[in-house]
């Protein structure tokens, strides 16, 4: 393990388990094998989440509701293969996964949306214990606007506006997708497994990012130990994921294979409940808030886009 970023701490703010794995494995990854503090921050234990395979099929929130305790152990497993560490928003549970926009789930008592102040609390105080110099999260809009992930980023960019009218400024950066980057991913799929089925267009959630202003975009290229360690973390939500390189998992025994033409746009193939082939990007964008940040000259390793300012180097943030 290098020691570039020995001293960095960092702090990425998510909704439910597998989301630190999906939507930046990769950056956590590198950031934790290069030397900085990594701590993942999740606000619920996903338990409106579709189980994938009938194993542990009854453990769904109409059924057994005992989803969200076995999730623990998936996201455990998925921490240990990022190498960062875990805390939950306020104590494990006390904030229920809310559901799509319309799910009556939004209605229970402990549903994450429905605490706003309190969660900013929460939030507010592991950013006193950790005061990290990096946060992630997602961009307003959720990614696919799903009601909790809107929540994760409103109360970190609450948290971190209050906390920068008085303290060091915290950078705060937000997963996107790349439209061209999934197109091209998409495409780099020859085969599914039987039973998968491609994305129709436009199914898949995803930012136009040739459309943002200028400089406001950092990719995240991820090197053959970013892509290895993101994959294993993402195989570590069972219940929620399936990947396609044919291995067989204790969650579901049924082996999936799919083939990948392009290796420079997608190192493999994955799919959630609803079984739509995915591809496994060998990048990953943030949009940086503000826009400007500095980008260290001869940077060398895939997040240096994001954190070389962190280090006093001049420059700037570029795509």
């Amino acid at each position: 393990m290098s020691t570039k970023y020995a001293g960095l701490k960092v702090v990425a703010v998510h909704a439910h388990p597998d989301d630190e794995a999906i939507w930046t494995g990769g950056l956590l990854a590198d950031l934790a094998r290069h030397g900085a503090h990594v701590t993942v921050v999740t606000c619920t234990l996903g338990e409106q989440g579709e189980v994938i395979g009938d194993t542990f099929a009854g453990l769904d929130s109409h059924h057994a509701d005992q989803l969200g305790g076995f999730r623990i152990g998936e996201l455990s497993a998925s921490l240990a293969a990022l190498n960062a560490r875990g805390r939950f928003l306020g104590y494990a549970g006390k904030y229920r996964d809310s559901g799509m926009a319309g799910d009556p789930a939004g209605e229970h008592p402990r549903a994450f949306i429905r605490h706003r102040e309190e969660a900013e609390a929460d939030l507010a105080a592991v950013m006193a214990d950790i005061d990290p110099q990096l946060v992630v999260t997602y961009e307003a809009d959720g990614g696919y606007g799903h009601p909790d992930h809107k929540q994760a980023h409103a109360i970190t960019a609450a948290v971190i506006a209050a906390e920068n009218t008085h303290t060091t400024p915290r950078r705060l950066v937000c997963c996107v997708t790349d439209h061209d980057s999934l197109a091209r991913g998409l495409d780099a799929i020859t085969t599914i497994p039987p039973g998968w089925r491609r994305a129709a267009d436009g199914e898949l959630a995803c930012h136009h990012l040739d459309r943002r202003p200028a400089g406001e975009v950092v990719a995240v290229h991820l090197d053959a130990a970013a892509r290895h360690a993101k994959q294993a973390a993402m195989k570590a939500h069972a219940t929620q994921l399936w990947i396609a390189d044919g291995s067989l998992t204790p969650t579901n025994p049924r082996a999936a294979c799919a083939t990948i033409g392009d290796f420079s746009a997608a190192s493999g193939v994955f799919a959630l409940s609803n079984l739509i082939a995915q591809p496994l990007l060998n990048v990953e964008h943030y949009s940086c808030h503000p826009a400007g940040l500095a980008y260290p000259a001869g940077a060398t390793h895939p997040a240096d886009g994001l954190v070389g300012g962190l280090s006093g180097k001049e420059g700037q943030c570029r795509g």
